[in-house]
């Protein structure tokens, strides 16, 4: 069997609206509830499973997704519907920008929860090959 990432646990305020937040930009579907957690599942197969947490606080995590060039632009789209603010960087410094990294197109913004989300339409190093 080869080894692949299967889920992972995001920590939120509100594991509803932290799930319904990922799913309606992505455009994908959010899952039912099993047990303490409401899943995100990403075409790969890989969840985001959205978990309340046991009154730790909350740590900000990244997430980036690998996207196809018309995912992208839809999901731009989406980003900029929402009038959520976005950054060609990851340290934020480049406001309402999109990158053009190796070959691909990219940008970051935030979940309701400090969460860093990255979308890019070419994996890191491509311009590299």
């Amino acid at each position: 069997m080869s080894i692949e990432l299967n889920h992972t646990i995001v920590q939120a305020e509100d594991k509803k609206a932290s799930a319904r937040f990922l799913a309606d930009i992505l455009g994908l579907e959010v899952g039912p509830q099993y047990g303490p957690f409401i899943p995100v599942e990403i075409p790969n197969g890989v969840t985001l499973d959205y978990y309340e947490g046991d009154g730790d606080p909350l740590v900000s995590q990244h997430y980036a997704f690998m996207v196809s060039d018309g995912e992208f632009d839809a999901i731009f789209s989406r980003i900029k519907e929402r009038g959520l603010t976005y950054w060609a960087d990851p340290y934020h410094t480049r406001k309402n920008e999109i990158n053009t990294n190796d070959g691909g197109r990219g940008l970051y913004w935030d979940d309701p929860n400090g969460h860093k989300l990255e979308i890019i339409t070419k994996p890191y190093g491509a311009g590299d090959a």
